[in-house]
């Protein structure tokens, strides 16, 4: 299809040779087979706007189609929300590729996002084992880097908003960040690798909103970012703790956090999106 969302896709290197395009719906079986017919892997990229039934149906779908089309591995783009949610587990504990996020507590908290994930990916591993196929699923945390597409999306939200002015405190909150290339880069490791099995942690780093922030401060002192946390009277929130060693042995080297935030500052000014201010004369 001609969509010109598409249109940064067309634009990679190499895609003119080898990129072909397919119009598929998540819940249209048909459209998925066609597609996936041919096919030596599939991808599962995950949408993170997705619905609980589009989350769930389609990937029954992807990974019966992919059964169908006997593809040598099905790569599925899982989350660390299908990991971390747990209200009895001690922020002390590292996690690895063992922890499945409690359904209770995400439904009690309301974290939709973390349920769909986890039901989604619990629903991936009931299936690829009933139909004997390959599965192997990756679970990184927030994404960030470079945009590729021209629209904003969700995870630079999360930063644009802190350098555009649009909030004037930060939460007491952590959060787990990775670049995308990183999560590229392990996708391409677990289809290659042959001895890759089960599922994969993809988090670099994870920290306070207010350390993002002083991070930001550091490098773009120009901007209106927040000095003061909106919860002053409950301690600091204490980052979750991930072992991503099945990664790093597949040879992955994760990208520091204070790049991954440099590159997507300057991907949104780049894109319009940020204005450039000139620095501040100190």
């Amino acid at each position: 299809s001609e969509d010109p969302k598409n249109e940064h896709l067309r634009e990679l290197e190499g895609a003119k040779e080898r990129l072909t395009l397919w119009e598929a719906d998540l819940l249209d079986y048909n459209s998925l087979g066609r597609a996936i017919s041919g096919c030596h892997g599939v991808f599962h990229a995950a949408c993170p706007e997705q619905m609980l039934r589009p989350a769930v149906d389609g990937t029954k779908n992807v990974i019966t189609a992919a059964s169908a089309a006997k593809v040598r591995r099905v790569v599925f783009t899982s989350s660390v929300g299908a990991v971390y949610m747990d209200a009895n587990r001690s922020t002390d504990v590292v996690m690895d590729e063992s922890y499945w996020s409690d359904l209770e507590y995400c439904k009690d908290t309301k974290n939709w996002y973390c349920y769909g994930k986890t039901v989604a990916e619990q629903t991936a591993w009931k299936l690829a084992k009933e139909l004997a196929v390959d599965l192997v699923a990756v679970n990184p945390v927030v994404v960030l880097g470079p945009l590729l597409q021209s629209s904003v999306n969700a995870s630079s939200v999360h930063i644009l908003k802190y350098l555009a002015g649009w909030v004037n405190t930060y939460a007491n909150a952590v959060q787990g960040y990775v670049h995308v290339r990183d999560v590229a880069r392990a996708h391409v490791l677990v289809f290659e690798a042959q001895s890759a099995s089960g599922r994969y942690l993809c988090v670099d780093s994870v920290i306070h909103r207010g350390e993002v922030v002083d991070i930001l401060a550091e490098m773009f002192p120009e901007y209106p970012l927040p000095t003061k946390c909106s919860d002053e009277k409950n301690p600091r929130a204490k980052p979750h703790k991930f072992n991503c060693q099945k990664l790093k042995e597949l040879g992955l080297e994760f990208t520091p956090v204070k790049q991954c935030l440099y590159e997507t500052v300057k991907s949104l000014q780049e894109k319009g999106h940020l204005v450039t201010l000139p620095n501040k004369q100190h």
